[in-house]
C-alpha cells in the first residue's frame, strides 16, 4: 500500500503557479478563471553527462561541450532561439548545414503553435530529425524558470522575460555542473546564448549579463557562413536607415487590418483571391460574391504588391473608370528588360514605369462596351499566400565573375509571379541551376519583393530537377514515408495474405465470400494500384446482378495513426509522366490493397440488382473477400468483348456490363448530364535506358472506358445516398455547383457571331442539348473544341461536409445527379477513405471514429484534400507539358513540325490556338501594326500586303489554321516552350 501525502502550498508559492484571467462565454457572460501550474524541480537540461540533473532521456541530443564550430564561442555553446527566429528563419534552421545544439523552450514551442500551425508542424519534424540536435526544455514547468505575467506586462514581454530567464538559468546550471577542481586549471565552460533579432530583447539580455546575438551576427561566426547567410530571411534590420529614408513610395500603403475587416463587413471593400493574368502581367482580377464578373485590376499600382493566391481587400473604382479586359498579350520580359536589381528600389518615373502607364492607359475603342467589368485597386492584404518558389537567376541582373555579395533578380518559373530581389554570394554557382526562394517582404517603396535563398535543386533542364521543380511549384508533398508511417504497415510485409476462413477469425467477421464470383479489373496500361473490379451475371428472375468491388483500404489504414495523418496531408496520389507520388506506401497501394488477379484480396462491395433496362431494383453494401480472375487494359477488354468467338463467363460478364453501361449513360444524358471533353495525350517513350520521349498522340477512348466510368459513377451515387442517410450532418460528399450564366457570355457571343450557333445555359440539360447541335459538317473536331471551351467555363467540383451546406446545393451539375461522393479509389484519394469509414458504420460493420462525427474536423480535412486535388491536377499537366516539349524538340530535329490548330481567342497582337492532336495551347504573336483587329467580331484581318499574294485574309475564333511548332527555352520556366508561327492561311514570314 502506498501512502500519498498532499500538502497545502504556501501562499507565496501561489503567486508563481496561479494565473487569473477573465473569459467570455458563448452566451456573453464574463467569468473569472483561475489557472494553476504544478511546477517541478526535476526537469532535465538535455546535456549529456550533466552532473546535476537527469535528462529524462537515454540519449540526450545536446553534447556535453556544446557546439565548437563558432568563432565567438571557443569553449563551446548552446543556442536558445526566441519565437521570432523560428517564425521568420525556419529555412535557416532546417538547412542541413545549420546544426548547432539548440535548446527549444516550451514557451517558444507554444507560441509558434499559436501563431503558425504549419511552422509548428515543421518544427516538430525538426525535433525528431536524426541530423538535428534539439532539446525541448519545459521551462514553464520548471520551478527555477517559470514566470507569471505581471499586471502591467504584455503577453509578448512576459514571454521574452521567460526566455531570458531560462537562458540565464542554463548558464548558471552549466557553470554549476562544471565545478572547479582543486589544484587543477578550470575546465572550459560552454555558454548558452540567446538568439533574437529583437534589439530591445538583446539589450535587456546584455544588461542581465549573458550572451545574446542576432541571427545574422551568429551565422557570420560559423565556419560555413557564406552559404548559410543566403538563407537568412530579409528583415527591417537588413536595410540601412539612410537608404530606406531615400526611397520613394511606388505603391500605396496598405490600410490597417482593422480597417480592412470593418470595410469588408460594411460593404465598402470586397474580399477575394487575387489572380494574375498569365498573358498580361499588368492585369489581375479578384472574384467576389457581390459582382457577377471579376473585379479587374489594371496596372501594378492597382494590384499593389498582391501575389497570386493572396486574399486581398479591394476598393471599387467609380463606374466611369470600369473597363474591359485587355485584348493584348503583354510580356513583362520585354517591358521590364532594363530593370536593375540594385537600382530598381530607388527608381522614380523611369522608362519602364512610363511604358507601363502607356499600356494600362491604352484602353481603346476596340474594347467591347458590353464586356466592361468593375475595376478596382488593392488596399490591403488580408492573408498572404507566400511560400517557397522555384526560381532561376535572371542572367542580365548580376556580375558573373564576382563571388561577393550582390543583388540579383530571381525569376520564378510561374509567369504569374513577380521577379524577386535576392542578395546572394552564390550567383555564379546558381546561374545554371534552379533553386527555391522565399519572399520575405514587399515594401511600398520597392518595385519588387525581397526574398532569400532556400536551397538549390539542380541543373536547369535536367529531367530529375524539372520533375522536382514541378512538384515544388504546385506544393506536392513528395518526401519518402517516415519510419513511424512504415511501422503502421502489416508486420508480415509482402508476405501478408488474407487469413483462412475459419469461425471466429476477425478478418472474416461479417465479410461475404465472393472468391468464386467471376470478377475482373479494367484499367489503363501499366496500372499497378488497382482500386476497382467488376462483375455481372444474369439472375433467375431475368434481372441482372452487377457488382463493383473496391479495395478495402480502411482495413489497413486506421484513424489517428501516423499513416492516416500522412494520407490526409497528401490527399491524393499524384501521377506524373514518368513517376507516381503515392498517397500510401507502395506495399499497400501496389500490393496488399491492389486488386491483383489470381490472389485473394479484401474488398468493399456494392452489389445491385438491376432490371434489363438498367434500373436499380435494390442495392446492398458489404465487406467482402474477392479473387479477381483477370486484369485487363481497356484495349484488351474491348478486343475480348468484340471477339464473337469468345463465349466464356468472363467475356459474357464484360458484355453484360457494357450493355448496362450503355443504358446507364443514356439515362444520365436524358437527365441532363454533360458530355464534355478535355485534351488528353499519351507520351510515347523510346526503349532506351534513358527513356526519352519521342512522340505525342491522343489517348484512344473505347467503349470499355465508358463501361468502367458508368459503374464507378453508379457506385459513388449509391454510396452517397447511403452515407448521407446515415450521417446527414457529417457525410463526406462531392458536388459540382451550377456555373453563373455570366461565365458563358464570351463563349456564347463567339459561337453566335463566328458560327451562328446559340448556347442555352439555363440548365445542364439545355446546355447538353445545345452542345449536341454545335456541329460543323466540314470540321469534325469543331464539336470537341466547343466542349473543351465549355469545360473551361465551369466551376471545379469540390468535396464538402453535408452539414455545412443546404440540401439543395448537394447536386453534381456535370453528372446531373442530386447527390454524389467519391468511394471507388481509396488507394489514391483520401476522401474515398473517409467515405469507406462512414459506409462501414452505416452498415453497422464498424463504429464510426469520433473525428467523423465532427463537422469542423471533416471540413478542415476536406479543405486540404480539395487543395491537394487541384495541385495534383496542375502538377500532372505540368509534367505532361514538359514531356510534350521534349518529344516535340526531338521531332523538330528530324524535320519541321506542322500541325492543324484551332483559334480559341484573338488579340490585337496575336492568336490563342489549340493544337488538338497534341493537346496543347499556344500563342501566335505578330506586329499589330500590320493587321486590323476587330474585337467586336473576334477576328483579325490580314491585308494583302502581308499575305504573300493571297489577298485579304480574315482569321476568327474557331478558324482552322496550320502552325509551325518549334521548341525554345521559356524565360520563366527555363524548360522547353512551344513557339508557334502561322503557315496557313497566312505565313508568318510575311508579317
Amino acid at each position: 500500500m502506498v501512502e500519498i501525502t498532499i500538502r497545502k502550498r504556501p501562499r507565496t508559492e501561489a503567486v508563481v503557479t496561479q494565473r487569473k484571467f477573465f473569459k467570455k462565454t458563448a452566451r456573453g457572460k464574463v467569468i473569472k478563471v483561475l489557472r494553476e501550474r504544478y511546477l517541478r524541480n526535476d526537469v532535465g537540461c538535455g546535456i549529456q553527462g550533466c552532473s546535476i540533473c537527469s535528462s529524462g532521456s537515454q540519449s540526450p541530443p545536446l553534447p556535453s561541450k556544446g557546439g565548437s564550430d563558432h568563432t565567438s564561442f571557443p569553449n563551446g555553446h548552446f543556442v536558445v532561439p526566441d519565437t521570432n527566429v523560428f517564425l521568420s528563419q525556419m529555412d535557416l534552421i532546417e538547412s542541413p548545414t545549420f546544426n548547432p545544439p539548440i535548446i527549444l523552450l516550451q514557451t517558444v514551442l507554444e507560441e509558434v503553435r499559436h501563431r503558425s500551425f504549419p511552422l509548428y508542424k515543421r518544427l516538430g519534424a525538426l525535433v525528431k530529425a536524426d541530423d538535428k540536435r534539439i532539446w525541448v526544455f519545459y521551462n514553464e514547468l520548471c520551478s527555477d524558470t517559470a514566470v507569471v505575467r505581471n499586471e502591467d506586462e504584455t503577453p509578448n514581454d512576459r514571454n521574452d522575460r521567460g526566455i531570458r530567464k531560462a537562458t540565464a538559468w542554463y548558464n548558471t546550471h552549466i557553470s554549476l555542473s562544471h565545478p572547479p577542481i582543486r589544484d587543477q586549471p578550470r575546465q572550459p565552460i560552454p555558454v548558452a546564448t540567446l538568439l533574437t533579432d529583437d534589439a530591445a530583447n538583446r539589450k535587456k539580455a546584455e544588461q542581465e549579463g549573458f550572451s545574446c546575438l542576432s541571427v545574422r551576427k551568429y551565422v557570420e561566426g560559423m565556419k560555413n557562413a557564406d552559404s548559410l547567410l543566403d538563407t537568412i530571411a530579409v528583415g527591417d534590420n537588413d536595410i540601412e536607415p539612410t537608404k530606406a529614408a531615400m526611397k520613394q513610395r511606388i505603391y500605396p500603403e496598405y490600410l490597417p487590418l482593422s480597417a480592412l475587416v470593418a470595410g469588408v463587413k460594411g460593404g465598402q471593400l470586397h474580399q477575394g483571391n487575387f489572380l494574375q493574368n498569365q498573358y498580361n502581367y499588368l492585369e489581375g482580377s479578384v472574384n467576389v460574391s457581390s459582382y457577377d464578373k471579376p473585379i479587374l485590376l489594371l496596372g501594378r499600382e492597382n494590384m499593389n504588391r498582391a501575389v497570386q493566391g493572396d486574399i486581398v481587400a479591394v476598393e471599387i473604382l467609380p463606374e466611369s473608370e470600369w473597363k474591359a479586359p485587355t485584348d493584348e498579350v503583354v510580356d513583362q520580359d520585354a517591358t521590364l528588360k532594363n530593370d536593375d536589381a540594385d537600382e530598381s528600389e530607388e527608381e522614380g518615373e523611369d522608362v519602364e514605369a512610363a511604358a507601363e502607364k502607356k499600356l494600362v492607359g491604352s484602353d481603346s475603342s476596340e474594347r467591347r462596351h458590353s464586356e466592361r467589368q468593375p475595376t478596382g485597386r488593392v488596399v490591403g492584404i488580408i492573408k498572404r499566400n507566400w511560400r517557397s518558389y522555384v526560381c532561376h537567376i535572371d542572367k542580365g541582373s548580376f556580375n558573373e565573375s564576382s563571388h561577393a555579395l550582390q543583388t540579383v533578380f530571381a525569376t520564378p518559373v510561374s509567369r504569374l509571379l513577380p521577379r524577386i530581389r535576392l542578395r546572394t554570394r552564390q550567383a555564379p554557382t546558381l546561374i545554371s541551376q534552379k533553386f527555391l526562394v522565399n519572399i520575405d517582404r514587399w515594401d511600398s517603396s520597392s518595385r519588387y519583393p525581397d526574398g532569400h535563398f532556400v536551397r538549390a535543386l539542380g541543373k536547369i533542364e535536367d529531367k530529375a530537377t524539372e520533375q522536382e521543380s514541378i512538384l515544388l511549384e504546385y506544393g506536392i508533398p513528395y518526401r519518402p514515408f517516415g519510419q513511424a508511417i512504415l511501422d503502421c504497415l502489416p508486420p508480415e510485409g509482402d508476405k501478408w495474405v488474407v487469413p483462412p476462413k475459419q469461425p471466429g477469425n476477425p478478418a472474416w467477421r461479417d465479410r461475404e465470400d465472393l472468391r468464386d464470383v467471376i470478377i475482373c479489373s479494367i484499367d489503363p496500361p501499366g496500372c499497378q494500384d488497382i482500386d476497382d473490379a467488376l462483375h455481372a451475371k444474369m439472375l433467375p428472375n431475368g434481372n441482372i446482378e452487377a457488382g463493383v468491388h473496391i479495395a478495402d483500404v480502411s482495413h489497413f489504414v486506421h484513424p489517428d495513426t501516423p499513416m492516416d495523418s500522412e494520407a490526409a496531408s497528401r490527399g491524393t496520389t499524384v501521377y506524373l509522366v514518368d513517376k507516381r507520388i503515392d498517397m500510401l506506401p507502395s506495399l499497400l497501394g501496389t500490393n496488399l490493397c491492389s486488386l491483383r488477379p489470381f490472389v485473394e484480396r479484401l474488398a468493399f462491395s456494392v452489389i445491385w440488382e438491376l432490371s434489363p433496362d438498367a434500373e436499380i431494383v435494390n442495392v446492398r453494401f458489404t465487406k467482402s473477400v474477392i479473387a479477381s480472375k483477370a486484369a485487363f487494359t481497356y484495349e484488351e477488354a474491348q478486343i475480348r468483348k468484340d471477339d464473337p468467338k469468345r463465349t466464356d463467363e468472363l467475356t459474357q460478364s464484360i458484355r453484360l456490363l457494357n450493355s448496362l453501361a450503355i443504358k446507364l449513360k443514356a439515362g444520365r444524358m436524358a437527365a441532363g448530364a454533360l458530355n464534355l471533353a478535355s485534351p488528353e495525350v499519351k507520351i510515347q517513350m523510346d526503349s532506351s535506358e534513358a527513356s526519352e520521349p519521342i512522340d505525342v498522340e491522343q489517348k484512344a477512348l473505347r467503349e470499355t472506358n465508358s463501361l468502367v466510368e458508368e459503374f464507378m459513377l453508379l457506385a459513388n451515387i449509391s454510396v452517397a445516398r447511403k452515407i448521407e442517410e446515415a450521417f446527414p450532418n457529417t457525410a463526406v460528399l462531392r458536388r459540382h455547383l451550377p456555373p453563373a450564366p455570366s461565365r458563358f457570355d464570351n463563349l456564347k457571343d463567339m459561337l453566335k457571331k463566328c458560327k451562328g450557333f446559340s448556347l442555352d445555359v439555363s440548365s445542364s440539360k439545355a446546355l447538353a442539348d445545345s452542345l449536341d447541335k454545335c456541329i460543323d459538317p466540314t470540321e469534325p473536331k469543331f464539336n470537341t473544341l466547343v466542349r473543351i471551351l465549355t469545360t473551361r467555363c465551369l466551376q471545379a467540383a469540390e468535396y464538402f461536409c453535408s452539414g455545412n451546406e443546404g440540401r439543395d446545393t448537394f447536386g453534381h451539375y456535370g453528372l446531373a445527379s442530386p447527390i454524389y461522393t467519391h468511394f471507388t479509389s481509396p488507394i489514391r484519394r483520401y476522401a474515398d477513405v473517409l467515405a469507406h469509414r462512414q459506409l462501414s458504420a452505416a452498415i453497422s460493420y464498424a463504429p464510426l471514429h469520433p473525428s467523423l462525427h465532427s463537422k469542423s474536423h471533416i471540413t478542415q480535412v476536406l479543405q486540404v484534400v480539395n487543395q491537394r486535388h487541384t495541385s495534383a491536377q496542375m502538377a500532372s499537366r505540368g509534367s505532361v507539358d514538359f514531356y510534350v516539349t521534349l518529344a516535340l524538340k526531338g521531332r523538330a530535329q528530324r524535320g519541321k513540325v506542322i500541325e492543324d490548330a484551332y483559334v480559341t481567342r484573338t488579340y490585337q497582337n496575336g492568336l490563342a490556338v489549340f493544337v488538338h492532336k497534341l493537346g496543347i495551347t499556344g500563342i501566335v504573336t505578330f506586329d499589330k501594326g500590320k493587321t486590323e483587329f476587330d474585337a467586336e467580331n473576334y477576328c483579325i484581318k490580314f491585308p494583302s500586303s502581308v499575305t504573300g499574294g493571297k489577298g485579304e485574309v480574315t482569321i476568327a475564333v474557331f478558324s482552322k489554321v496550320s502552325v509551325h511548332i518549334e521548341v525554345e527555352q521559356d524565360k520563366n520556366t527555363q524548360r522547353g516552350k512551344t513557339k508557334m508561327t502561322l503557315v496557313h492561311p497566312v505565313d508568318s514570314t510575311h508579317l
